[in-house]
């Protein structure tokens, strides 16, 4: 119902219009009635009605100043003025403040209900284009985000937004075209569905205080906010926003920042964060990746990358592991320096890949061929390093089983060329490795010692006193004898002197020892 307030100094008129006037018919309600200005204004403010009949001449405030009070306080309160013939042109001052319907007195009930029933139908309508208005306002208030997302996917990636678009858009979403802004691309590692792209834009707003604009473009996230010329502060966010996401997604997320500029420029500025982005490859998942990042790379692009290939290659074939792992470190550095193109950087990786490969057994080339299009797919440098980490310690570990069983058998066959020459004078490390085994004399000195952990001239000398010593516990020998039998020539002082050293006595205290005797 309409609320309506009556005002007039005399009670007779008041009650008489109150009376005479069918106001639930006319959809209203008569609220109250007041004495004059005053007492109506203080209603208006308390009881807050739509229509006002109100009398012109009344003391303390008049008509006139009870709709300039009233239109101040609610300019959509409706007046009807009641007044005199000669108050007319007096009365004529309200229009300023939208009073329409004036009734001289003396009036009847139609003149009042034609009034009435004219200012209803008006604040009907009123409410029906407000409620209208508001009902659009609450369904724009809803698709505006969608909106917002819309418009900046389409005006950093369609060129054939201009100036007139800008504008447009700005004004509808009451931005400043003054705006200094950066750009946020965010790219999820790994495997992930669209959700997690939603997560981690919620994150990302919240944690931003309120960007100007987002949305998702492919598989990224993109975000506009206001430049605050404090870097170091939102790197620290976004640092935040990333542990966050990782706290509770399990997944890394790699953010690229663009510099500050105008917001007109938004299109140049998504296509620099693209390309910082790229850089990822270099500086490895989960970063927050800046122009500075990058401008270092460019100052020492194009430096020429040279790794000789025998620098792995030769530790691995020779099965020491922690010298392949050193080589690879450095190959893998070397192009981090470089940094060039990614496509020449996984062209060196592959040649790298291939040439350790040709070293390898032939059944397990193919398997290894089959592995070069990994490479290729790999997205970060830090994923090639995984991959040849691998690979190099497989590689390495299976030489080293090779080379494991190969070594035994060339000491065990130098062992046997020993008890087979124990009588040989010329028994050495030189004449087994160049007249038996046709071997490198270092090489096999190096691998005997390894092996068993002694010389090999130590090895033979102590074999020859363990034979004496067998010798002289089967029966009488001469000292000279075994001297001569055991490769020591017509030397047994010399003889006498080794076996001391590995035996504690020398042989006649042996023999003694035995109860033998040798002369």
């Amino acid at each position: 119902m309409i609320k309506v307030l009556l005002v007039d100094d005399e009670r007779i008129i008041l009650d008489g219009i109150s009376r005479m006037v069918d106001w639930a018919s006319l959809g209203t309600e008569l609220i109250g009635t007041a004495r004059n200005g005053v007492e109506a204004y203080e209603r208006i403010k308390s009881d807050s009605p739509d229509i006002v009949i109100t009398d012109i001449r009344m003391p303390g405030m008049d008509g006139l100043e009870l709709v300039q009070a009233a239109h101040a306080h609610n300019p959509r309160i409706r007046f009807v003025v009641l007044s005199g013939f000669g108050e007319f042109d007096y009365a004529s001052r309200a229009m300023q403040f939208g009073v329409r319907h004036y009734l001289l007195k003396p009036t009847n009930e139609a003149k009042i209900g034609e009034a009435l029933a004219e200012l209803v139908e008006e604040l009907r309508r009123e409410e029906s284009r407000e409620s209208f208005v508001r009902s659009m306002r609450q369904e724009l208030d809803k698709v505006m985000p969608h909106v917002k997302e819309q418009f900046l996917k389409e005006f950093v990636t369609n060129k054939t937004y201009g100036t007139r678009d800008w504008n447009y858009y700005r004004s509808l979403f009451k931005l400043d075209s003054d705006y200094r802004i950066r750009l946020l691309l965010f790219r999820l590692e790994g495997a992930f569905e669209f959700e997690h792209l939603f997560a981690i834009k919620n994150i990302a707003e919240e944690l931003l205080d309120k960007p100007l604009l987002s949305t998702t473009i492919g598989d990224h996230v993109l975000i506009a906010i206001e430049d605050a010329g404090e870097p170091g502060v939102l790197l620290e966010r976004l640092g935040r926003i990333r542990d966050t996401f990782q706290t509770y997604y399990r997944m890394d997320a790699t953010i690229a920042v663009s510099e500050p500029d105008q917001i007109v420029n938004a299109r140049s500025l998504y296509k620099e964060t693209l390309q910082i982005l790229n850089y990822r490859f270099y500086l490895g998942e989960g970063s927050v990746i800046t122009r500075k990042d990058t401008s270092i790379a460019n100052v020492e692009r194009g430096r020429e990358f040279v790794f000789d290939e025998e620098r792995l290659a030769m530790p691995i074939k020779s099965g020491h592991r922690e010298e392949a792992a050193a080589a690879l470190a450095e190959f893998i550095n070397g192009l981090k320096e470089a940094q060039l193109d990614i496509d020449v950087t996984k062209s060196y990786v592959i040649q790298l890949f291939v040439s350790l490969v040709r070293q390898c057994d032939p059944e397990l080339r193919e398997d290894y061929f089959r592995q070069v299009p990994q490479i290729v797919d790999m997205t970060t440098l830090q994923s090639i390093q995984s991959f040849l980490e691998r690979i190099v310690a497989e590689m390495a570990e299976r030489f080293y089983r090779q080379q494991t069983v190969k070594h035994s058998a060339i000491v065990s066959r130098m062992m046997a060329i020993v008890e087979e020459q124990l009588g040989n004078p010329e028994l050495s490390l030189q004449w087994v490795a160049g007249d038996m085994l046709y071997m490198n004399a270092d090489y096999l000195g190096k691998l005997f010692r390894k092996e068993t952990g002694e010389k090999f001239s130590n090895f033979v000398m102590k074999t020859r006193v363990q034979r004496a010593m067998e010798l002289i516990a089967a029966g009488d020998i001469k000292i000279f004898e075994l001297a001569e039998r055991l490769g020591f020539g017509d030397n047994p002082q010399y003889f006498s002197q080794v076996f001391k050293k590995f035996a504690g006595c020398t042989p006649t205290e042996y023999m003694k020892s035995v109860g033998t005797t040798g002369f």
